[in-house]
């Protein structure tokens, strides 16, 4: 791959441009400070809700397009809403009022709350500033399920996989799913992927994908670490990911600047850069 004909940066934000803290480091700033100096296209996508993602990649400095929901939600730099998509309501309703033992953590990502059954501090860690805010609720009791996506949270994998193919074999049809991270289990409309809405934001700006990179650690990931000239694996995604994806390069870790390192290395020629 030759460097001069890559336009477009896509990364991924949990394990991927945010460190351990779930915070965006600066030396990260100043990698991506300098691409944006250097007219690249930067695109972040992400499974996390837009209110929740826009407080993050503020942090940049500049603006960026965000691709929100796993691909359910698109926003401009100037932070317009330009693509959205939710799931088939009744659907969601004959899920969540499915008897999915407590034991489970279950989420309903709404356009200004997120619905859940328990509060889990693990999740609230994942927002340093909590600009969406978490609801509890008895799905059994609800009327409204209008939502962007449904999520799913469990210590173990194995139970996740289980919930899966219970929702699947009543629903085969109706989803697109993915794991996020191993203990995080999410479902979309059947037509979103981050893939899709990153063409969408290469074609408004008249640039096709091998003139893209991406970086990712999930298998929400998947499709767009594939369709881009060059897909970039972290090196704290699951082995089985890797496994899978056994043609990708792996990188260093989130906590290591990972993403920064390569982009400093491999696109920026390390000019003036050093990690701190």
């Amino acid at each position: 791959m030759i460097k001069e004909n890559i336009k477009v940066i896509v990364s991924d934000l949990d394990g991927t441009l945010l460190n351990s803290d779930h915070r965006i480091s600066e030396y990260t700033k100043q990698v991506f400070n300098e691409l944006y100096r250097k007219n690249y296209l930067i695109i972040v996508a992400t499974g996390r809700h837009h209110l929740d993602a826009m407080s993050i990649v503020s942090s940049l400095g500049f603006p960026v397009y965000l691709v929100t929901s796993n691909g359910a939600r698109i926003h401009a730099p100037d932070k317009e809403l330009i693509f959205a998509t939710n799931m088939d309501s009744e659907a969601v309703k004959s899920v969540m009022q499915m008897e999915i033992p407590d034991e489970y953590t279950s989420v309903l990502f709404k356009e200004n709350v997120w619905q859940t059954n328990k509060h889990d501090s693990k999740l609230l860690e994942f927002q340093k500033e909590l600009t969406y805010v978490p609801e509890l609720v008895n799905y059994k009791e609800m009327t409204d399920f209008e939502a962007i996506k449904i999520f799913f949270k469990h210590d173990s994998h194995a139970k996740l996989l289980e919930l899966r193919e219970s929702i699947l074999e009543k629903h085969p049809d109706t989803f697109s799913h993915a794991f996020s991270l191993p203990h995080c289990l999410e479902f979309m409309n059947k037509n979103v992927d981050k893939s899709v809405a990153i063409g969408q934001i290469l074609e408004i700006e008249g640039y096709e994908f091998h003139q893209t990179i991406a970086f990712g650690d999930g298998y929400n990931d998947e499709g767009m670490l594939n369709a881009t000239a060059k897909g970039l694996l972290m090196g704290n995604a699951p082995d089985s990911l890797k496994n899978k994806l056994p043609h990708l390069e792996v990188i260093s870790k989130n906590h290591e600047d990972g993403v920064a390192n390569y982009i400093a290395d491999k696109i920026l020629n390390n000019v003036s850069l050093e990690a701190k």
